[in-house]
């Protein structure tokens, strides 16, 4: 048996012995109604209080598979030092209810003058525990117990589906239910832009086009924008990377795209946004059944109409579902449901966006496939530059060169993006781009985080299959990088819109942001975009619905 040192012993008993009894004992916190991924819910509690005064000394709360040691832990904060208003002291005498706790603290404490007793009651804490129980049981859960299971696995089921890959935000599926004082939900599919992944059912078309147009009015306004979000009135199902209690805070942001992550990290979360109620991460019993109905349905859809999504054009279709209730108390055991695509409705909200592509532009990208992050390593060094048209005809004969048409000298020379990362990661950025089919286009395009009004310049690259990767993030009101976006839109108009992409290795060595010739590895020629030829409009960093 552990016992304290001599000297921990020693300076014990120099505290004032108080003609006092502690109680002592530890207990489960569970709960019949409590969610059952409650860390606390599932621990024990060990308390210390002084029985005489009526205080609690000390109290923490601990894994069940924790030692013995751990009430013993808890008992010298409570001496040396416990809760206000308690002084530094010894009892005279302990009494706890659980005979191995007695012995083992009659062993520990044996050098401390302190009696140890064994009593089948304590009042006191036994007082203290019911009124933990009443608090525990008297939360709601996240979810009605009796539908929180299939919710949860069909949440897992959208998220293999993916109906982000085939839908756009603006194009809405109605879901027609027609119960429980529901008419039709309106599904918007978030995830496209690998930003934010989830599904929003809002309970009418007003709500949706609002919120829309408010976001796309008041883009600059913080405030107003968090106005708009509270304002929409919808039931929503969005994922999240799953929370390891072990994990460094600071790793929270190792993963830029859920759609990364295994799906044992993915969490999903429900709840309800509404003008008079704000934001909660509760569904009650009648909104589960509901979310249930939409989602089983809108799963269905997407399942049987997953090849019709696949062109251009945002096609006209809809299908009727029965949908049987789980674990219902209604006297019917299914709900009818029809789902259908509402192309009329989208073209409306491309057309409030002002993104839709031009016929007379052939520039301008009709589909928006994805923007992804995942392309240039995240510690690589960047620059927009120039490149003397004497250096290019070097660069052209001694690297991998990817040629995209007649460039006809004119002014200083090529512009250029330059990234520099270690010789690996190039190899791979250079196998990845060539795997896409190479390098369409360059384009610097705005983008905004609402909250807290920061206007960003986001440097993209297109490759020639359409996907969209971000390579920089640049403030808009930074002296430095507005220089070089003048230099460089001068630049690209001098060559009529031909620009190159240098990938470079030697970041940890010596030429360590200036990369000479031998160490640039390939150069992709390309054309340059502005933002009205690409067409997505100011990209919009979106609330992230998170719950403590």
């Amino acid at each position: 048996m552990t016992s304290f040192n001599r000297s921990t012993s020693r300076r014990l008993k120099k505290l004032t012995q108080i003609p006092s009894v502690w109680e002592g004992d530890r207990r489960p916190l569970s709960s019949t109604q409590t969610r059952a991924d409650d860390s606390e819910a599932k621990g024990e509690c060990i308390l210390w209080v002084d029985g005489s005064q009526g205080i609690v000394r000390g109290m923490d709360v601990v894994a069940p598979e924790t030692g013995p040691e751990a009430i013993v832990r808890t008992l010298m904060r409570a001496i040396e030092h416990p809760h206000s208003p308690a002084k530094p002291a010894r009892p005279q005498r302990i009494v706890v209810r659980d005979r191995e706790i007695q012995f083992y603290l009659r062993g520990v404490l044996q050098d401390l003058d302190i009696a140890i007793d064994y009593a089948p009651e304590l009042p006191l804490i036994d007082e203290l525990f019911r009124g933990f129980a009443e608090i525990l049981d008297s939360q709601v859960p996240d979810l009605p117990p009796q539908y929180a299971q299939v919710l949860r696995e069909k949440a897992y089921a959208i998220w293999q589906a993916a109906p982000w890959e085939l839908l756009e935000e603006q194009q809405i599926l109605s879901i027609e239910i027609n119960k429980w004082d529901v008419g039709t939900l309106y599904a918007s599919v978030m995830g496209m832009l690998g930003m934010e992944y989830g599904v929003l059912l809002y309970r009418s078309e007003e709500s949706l086009k609002r919120f829309r147009a408010t976001v796309l009015r008041d883009e600059e306004s913080t405030q107003r924008l968090e106005e708009a979000f509270l304002k929409q009135d919808c039931l929503f199902l969005t994922f999240e990377h799953a929370e390891d209690e072990e994990s460094d805070e600071d790793d929270e942001d190792e993963f830029g795209d859920l759609a990364d992550l295994p799906l044992s990290e993915i969490d999903p979360t429900f709840g309800n946004i509404h003008p008079l109620e704000g934001l909660r991460s509760v569904l009650y019993d009648e909104e589960g059944l509901v979310v249930f109905v939409a989602l089983e349905s809108f799963y269905r859809f997407i399942r049987d109409h997953r090849r019709h999504f696949d062109g251009e054009t945002f096609p006209t279709l809809s299908r009727r579902y029965r949908i049987s209730l789980p674990h219902s108390d209604e006297p019917t055991k299914s709900v009818s449901v029809t789902v259908s695509t509402m192309p009329q409705l989208a073209a409306e909200l491309e057309e409030m966006a002002g993104f839709e592509a031009t016929e007379d532009d052939p520039q301008a990208i009709s589909t928006f496939q994805s923007l992804r992050d995942d392309l240039i390593p995240e510690d690589s060094f960047l620059s927009l530059g120039v490149v003397s048209w004497e250096m290019l005809e070097y660069l052209r004969k001694g690297v991998a060169y990817h040629k995209i048409g007649e460039i006809t000298p004119d002014g200083e020379g090529l512009p250029v993006i330059l990234i520099q990362t270690s010789r690996p990661k190039a190899k791979t950025v250079i196998e990845n781009i060539e795997k896409a089919g190479g390098l369409k286009a360059i384009c610097f395009n705005p983008g905004a985080d609402p909250f807290d009004g920061t206007h960003y310049d986001l440097g993209l690259l297109q490759t020639d299959n359409g996907e969209l990767f971000l390579f920089g993030e640049f403030e808009d009101d930074d002296p430095i990088h507005v220089e070089a976006r003048k230099k460089w839109n001068q630049r690209c108009k001098n060559t009529k819109g031909y620009c190159g992409l240098i990938i470079a290795k030697g970041l940890t060595g010596a030429s360590r942001g200036n990369p000479q010739l031998r160490d640039m590895m390939a150069l992709f020629e390309a054309r340059s975009l502005a933002p009205k030829d690409l067409g997505i409009g100011t990209l919009q960093l979106m609330p992230q619905l998170q719950f403590e």
